[in-house]
């Protein structure tokens, strides 16, 4: 683009934010916000990339998922004033950064749910914050909290779903961080219905919660108002049971079941363990798929009068021809659509008036579609559906796993747009969802990238998808960093996570989780949860010294001399140690984004020009001057850009590997994010959260599923 059209194309921009917070102070802020911030798994897959117009900005600001990105994107949360709590820097514990000297942690918490507890794979907790401008502890009336269901029974002495408050670290004044908030059996006697297979959602107030529960066979569709102090893990409380009528008015903690069966008023009763609960805050509508095929519509749910399933022609077939267990499904405001996969591998869009259904050709000849379901840009009006195999011999001899783009109003028996992410075979694992990165949420003609864990045949690999006005290509970009060799494993969804207030400048990383040999160095070839900073080069930016940024070669670029960027983009090159100055900034490439451990140093040794070895503070050298070593260790300096001599070699300090990592056993569940702040504006502020597959020592409670916490910094 020219300079010109770049200088208008910012403009323009500029006038469409002002549009945008114009119609956010004239809906919202002219009264204060009434509602919190819940965070669930359905705020990743309805997403919102930026309006161009006006008329798009009148459209998606009727969707309240909108105004919640907008406030995660724009806000920032602070720690209560009234908690009296000073915000010192996070601690650097907190943020031990790949291949440093310390051990693995195991987060900033991490609580046992019990044994053999999870979310889920495909599954995410679920947070919720009553504020959308403060963060709270277990002090205030109205603490933060998150809740876990634990994939196990439950039973007088196991709870089936579990809150925590006081979450923060900077919360230790007012007692233990976390503390249960409440914690329930929701049994329903006299059967064994308890179980909680799939992702928790809260009504937009926070004081409700819905989920599915079932005994393995059957399905009952659960809300329940919750009282704040009320039941432990191993004593949790069994809320009173009541009708759907007398559910409205009851005194809480009260639950009200609805049976999944084939007619809202009888039929035979099915099953629910793939298919989270989609809720329409504006309409008070509910979706939940079952374990037959069918797509369950429930209104009013939790606002609007007695809870109740909405009658013929619902529930609805969603694929007459070949009916499979559900994903999750999501709604379109735009279209009226409701879009849901299957296990049998096709993709549907439901009308959510006449439940009118549209089935597309199989694109999942694998294991089908995850449990995840579908992301739909509703500013741009595509889905994107992640396919374990797509039953052709189109890479190398094998299937590959690939993601399909559709438009909202696709027609019976398409399949989209197909780009491949990798090899799959004939038992894949499943391709969870992947995300999209900061520059897509930003670019007013959807551009950036899509990073999704594939190559689910074989090893699992990173890839990112470049979008460009919203078209993908053939083939994703392979970063190749996730597992050993040898070993087929699943690999979680992907969660990013930019944080504009980070230390130093803006910081992005992508958050995964394989579920065994983690190639990181703190992975130790386990279960592991994986980050990596993708953060984008930006014009005219202060950049500090060691900030590090992800070039589009799938470089990482290290600050060796602070400064300010260019007004635009340089021309980055694939050598590894070459110096590149950017108006003020000289950055040193210090190679292939990678999360295999570096080798140490060696002396005698012949080292090439952009050889990297770690040395013994952790940090990545690169050779300037090719050379041979001498026969000692050399006084490595701690400073980012420093040279040190060693024999006929010079060393550049490039800083650390752009790499966090945390054991976790068997792999993680979905991963949510929580506050983007400075770490010096609260102690523990920016985390995310995420239940670990199998059992592990956790910090808190002895060994078993742990839910857990983590830093976005450092995942410590």
């Amino acid at each position: 683009m020219n300079s010109t059209g770049a200088r208008f194309a910012r403009v323009g921009g500029a006038l469409l934010l002002l549009v945008t917070v114009g119609w956010f102070f004239t809906l919202h802020a002219a009264r204060p916000y009434e509602h919190g911030l819940p965070t669930d798994w359905s705020h990743r897959h309805i997403i919102f990339s930026q309006p161009r117009t006006a008329e798009q900005v009148a459209r998606v600001a009727h969707d309240t998922r909108y105004w919640q990105q907008f406030v995660r994107r724009k806000m920032v949360r602070l720690l209560s004033v009234e908690d009296g709590i000073s915000n010192p820097d996070q601690p650097t514990s907190f943020a031990t950064a790949e291949n440093s000297a310390g051990p693995s942690s195991k987060g900033l918490w991490a609580i046992n749910m019990g044994t053999g507890a999870t979310v889920g794979a495909g599954n995410y907790p679920t947070k919720y914050g009553f504020s959308v401008t403060t963060a709270t502890c277990s002090n205030s009336a109205t603490p933060d909290f998150v809740i876990f269901n634990t994939g196990l029974q439950a039973s007088t002495s196991q709870a089936s779903i579990i809150a925590y408050d006081n979450l923060y670290s900077g919360c230790s004044a007012f007692g233990t961080v976390p503390s249960v908030y409440w914690a329930y059996n929701t049994t329903i006697p006299p059967s064994t219905h308890g179980t909680v297979k799939t992702s928790p959602i809260t009504s937009l107030d926070g004081s409700q919660v819905a989920f599915v529960q079932t005994d393995g066979t059957n399905g009952y569709v659960i809300l329940l108002k919750w009282k704040a102090g009320n039941g432990t893990l191993t004593s949790p409380i069994p809320p009173a049971i009541k009708t759907a009528a007398n559910y409205p008015g009851c005194t809480a903690p009260c639950m009200t079941a609805f049976q999944l069966r084939t007619t809202a008023t009888g039929g035979t009763q099915t099953n629910d363990i793939t298919s989270s609960i989609f809720y329409d805050y504006s309409g008070d509508t509910a979706y939940i798929g079952d374990s037959t095929g069918l797509l369950h519509k429930y209104h009013p749910f939790f606002t609007t009068g007695a809870p109740a399933e909405v009658g013929s022609p619902w529930p609805i077939k969603a694929n007459v021809a070949n009916p499979k267990a559900l994903t999750s499904a999501v709604y379109d405001h735009v279209t009226g659509n409701v879009f849901v996969g299957d296990s049998g591998g096709y993709f549907a869009r439901v009308n959510a008036g006449t439940g009118a259904a549209t089935v597309s050709a199989r694109v999942d000849y694998g294991v089908g579609i995850s449990t995840d379901g579908p992301i739909l840009d509703q500013t741009a009006q595509k889905l994107y559906v992640f396919s374990s195999s797509d039953g052709t011999t189109n890479c190398a001899g094998a299937p590959c796993s690939a993601v399909f783009q559709f438009s909202t109003t696709f027609l019976a028996g398409t399949s989209g747009t197909e780009t491949q992410v990798g090899t799959s075979s004939a038992t894949p694992n499943f391709l969870y969802a992947g995300d999209f990165d900061d520059a897509y949420y930003s670019s007013s003609n959807q551009t950036g990238n899509l990073y999704v864990c594939g190559n689910t045949g074989s090893n699992p690999i990173m890839y990112h998808v470049p979008i460009s006005a919203g078209v993908m290509p053939a083939v994703g970009t392979s970063l190749n960093t996730v597992t050993t060799t040898g070993t087929s494993v699943p690999c979680s969804s992907v969660t990013d996570v930019s944080n504009p207030n980070a230390a130093g400048g803006l910081e992005e990383r992508i958050y995964f989780s394989p579920q065994n040999h983690g190639r990181a160095t703190l992975c130790a070839s386990k279960g592991c949860v994986e980050s990596f900073i993708v953060t984008p080069w930006q014009a005219s930016t202060a950049y500090s010294l060691g900030h590090e940024l992800l070039s589009p070669n799938d470089h990482t670029e290290v600050a060796i001399v602070a400064g300010t960027s260019a007004a635009t983009e340089p021309a980055w090159g694939t050598t590894t140690g070459a110096i590149l100055v950017d108006g003020g900034v000289t950055w040193i490439d210090q190679g292939h984004l990678t999360a295999i451990p570096l080798a140490g140093w060696t002396a005698n040794t012949a080292y090439a020009f952009g050889a990297r070895i770690i040395d013994s503070n952790g940090k990545v050298e690169v050779v300037n001057t090719a050379g041979t070593s001498g026969g000692a260790t050399p006084g490595w300096s701690t400073t980012v850009g420093a040279k040190t001599t060693d024999g006929t070699v010079k060393w550049i300090n490039a800083s650390m590997l752009p790499v966090s990592a945390l054991q976790t056993a068997g792999g993680a569940s979905g991963i949510i994010m929580d506050n983007v702040v400075s770490s010096g504006t609260m102690a523990g502020a920016s985390q995310v959260y995420f239940s670990t597959l199998t059992g592990q020592a956790c910090t808190s409670g002895g060994s078993g599923g742990c839910a857990v916490q983590a830093s976005q910094a450092g995942l410590q």
